[in-house]
């Protein structure tokens, strides 16, 4: 076998995973990206662009997730978190929820750019809708080992990332179709969960990210949902920096008439908090490690690869 292409390789590291098919054009204000592995993703050179937000919860679903044939993105934007979750899945079917057409113009050409069209399903809709959510679960594919007793279709994996702020309290973004990631103009993170909570199959793991300055009104929002918090793992920026001024929070919860009665959500298992970057600003350890696990070099930033 000839050796990789210089850009499969990064200081000792090879870039695992399946080389996408491409032949998708970039058009005048798109860039093409490095997301994970050999995948790429396009996005807005000025709009909303993928952040490491999107895909340490993916990661973080796709690690804990049991065992998932079926998975479903809310408010998918570009696609960032369901091409995460295709890639680390290769055998699951993913189906996405997305309100704005030019988010789900880009994420469409990134599927057909990494040749997973046959297995992402991109839905264009509102994730409040009943009717949107009902158009997912179709698509979701026939009712299997994941359908409830009712033959319901239903997801093993749903990840959400929902925007951080209400709208008033953080100044939009300068572009348009970057406003609804930063704040909740539709919906919130009770909205999120709610969804998830009618998405899930049996068993089945709602991963999603918020801001840890609001970890208190996250956790209301799984809990008013029906759902219980399993496990969750602070991410800190920048060593020394107070979680709740930079950090974020993930989480994975589950229906709570999945899990016995005596867990109350109350005690999830708390992980170690996750460090980004050293005071002196070089590459944690530890995300270097998790980067290693979501295929992408273990150094800091996609100009790396």
């Amino acid at each position: 076998m000839a050796d990789p292409a210089p850009t499969d390789r990064y200081r000792g590291w090879t870039r695992p995973g399946p080389v996408p098919p491409g032949d998708v054009e970039v058009e005048q204000g798109e860039t093409l990206d490095w997301l994970l592995g050999h995948w790429r993703i396009f996005q807005l050179a000025r709009g909303h662009r993928f952040s490491t937000d999107d895909v340490l919860c993916a990661w973080y679903g796709t690690s804990w997730a049991p065992r998932v044939e079926r998975a479903c993105d809310l408010g998918s934007g570009i696609g960032s978190v369901a091409l995460c979750v295709a890639w680390r899945l290769p055998a699951a079917r993913v189906v996405t929820i997305e309100a704005q057409e030019q988010s789900l113009r880009l994420a469409d050409k990134s599927v057909r750019y990494n040749g997973v069209a046959d297995r992402v399903t991109l839905l264009h809709g509102d994730l409040r809708d009943p009717e949107v959510r009902r158009r997912a679960r179709d698509a979701g594919g026939p009712a299997g080992d994941s359908a409830g007793g009712d033959g319901a279709r239903g997801f093993d994996l749903v990840t959400g990332t929902p925007p951080y702020w209400p709208v008033g309290s953080a100044l939009p973004a300068q572009h348009s179709q970057a406003v609804p990631a930063r704040l909740e103009v539709r919906g919130d993170i009770a909205d999120y969960a709610r969804a998830a909570a009618e998405l899930l199959a049996p068993g089945g793991v709602f991963a999603c990210v918020h801001q840890a300055s609001q970890d208190a009104r996250a956790r209301r929002a799984l809990a008013d949902a029906g759902l219980v918090l399993v496990r969750t793992r602070g991410v800190c920026f920048k060593e020394g920096v107070p979680l709740e001024e930079s950090g974020i929070m993930l989480y994975c919860a589950v229906r709570r008439s999945d899990v016995p009665r005596a867990f109350d959500g109350e005690r999830p298992i708390i992980e170690p908090h996750l460090c980004i970057r050293r005071a002196d600003g070089s590459t944690h350890p530890e995300i270097a490690a998790v980067r290693l696990g979501y295929g992408f070099p273990p150094g800091v930033g996609g100009d790396e690869a």
